[in-house]
């Protein structure tokens, strides 16, 4: 059996309890580490707090094993009850729908364990669910990379009026606002300096920080580290204005 557990979206106490009890009763654990990250990262003592609470040793599964040595999870889980490890929910990255999809190929049995994510989560800023349009991912840019597949998407939802989640590479540099501008050579322009967003760290942690403004002013705000989202604001309804005046810069 192949338990394919969420963890939540702060750190290793987030889990669900029946999460726990499944971890807890695994031959093998692996811990996806490259679509997401919990707030308190990956390193050898961060590691060993998730260790200490699972009662298991845990085995990194970087993006390689992921996505191309995966199959060697899957003939584990065909003898064995193995939990593989997805911060916050199971179905949050595509990644994760492929591996249910491969494991059923493969005659492998597969329960999921939903947590919360940053797709339920982002409420907390005040701006209402199905309010949201498509939401999209933006790469860290290089000299050499700066993709532009996004944009057209961003447009889309504002044509309609509806806030667009961006969630950001998890890399601690974001795109700046001057390559972000460089696409109005390119497209219609979706969005100006001026444009209401809101900076979102740390979604679900204790120390989560929420900061709205004009997308310009929002570059002299220090966010910490990761992880890191942006949400472009569409068509408000005075609900939602009341709730974001709290987190308005001044």
């Amino acid at each position: 059996m192949l338990y394919i557990v969420g963890l939540g979206l702060g750190d290793e106490r987030d889990i669900t309890v029946r999460g726990l009890d499944t971890v807890r009763s695994c031959s093998k654990i692996y811990m996806e580490a490259y679509t997401s990250l919990l707030s308190l990262g990956l390193d050898p003592a961060a590691l060993a707090n998730l260790e200490k609470l699972y009662g298991k040793e845990i085995t990194v599964a970087d993006r390689e094993m992921v996505e191309d040595r995966v199959d060697q999870v899957l003939s584990k889980a065909a003898d064995t009850d193995v939990a593989f490890l997805v911060v916050g929910d199971p179905f949050g990255a595509t990644t994760h729908t492929d591996l249910v999809v491969r494991a059923k190929k493969m005659g492998v049995e597969v329960k999921v364990i939903h947590n919360a994510s940053v797709m339920n989560a982002i409420g907390v800023c005040g701006l209402q669910l199905y309010r949201y349009g498509e939401t999209i991912s933006i790469p860290f840019f290089t000299d050499e990379w700066r993709p532009d597949s996004f944009y057209e998407k961003i447009q889309n939802n504002r044509k309609l009026g509806l806030h667009t989640l961006c969630l950001l590479d998890i890399r601690v540099k974001e795109p700046t606002w001057e390559s972000l501008a460089r696409f109005k050579d390119h497209f219609l322009p979706a969005y100006g300096r001026d444009t209401l967003c809101i900076g979102v760290a740390r979604l679900g942690s204790d120390d989560q920080k929420i900061v709205a403004g004009p997308m310009e002013k929002l570059l002299d705000v220090d966010f910490g580290p990761p992880l890191h989202c942006l949400i472009i604001v569409g068509e408000t309804h005075p609900l939602e204005e009341e709730m974001l005046e709290f987190y308005m810069i001044k």
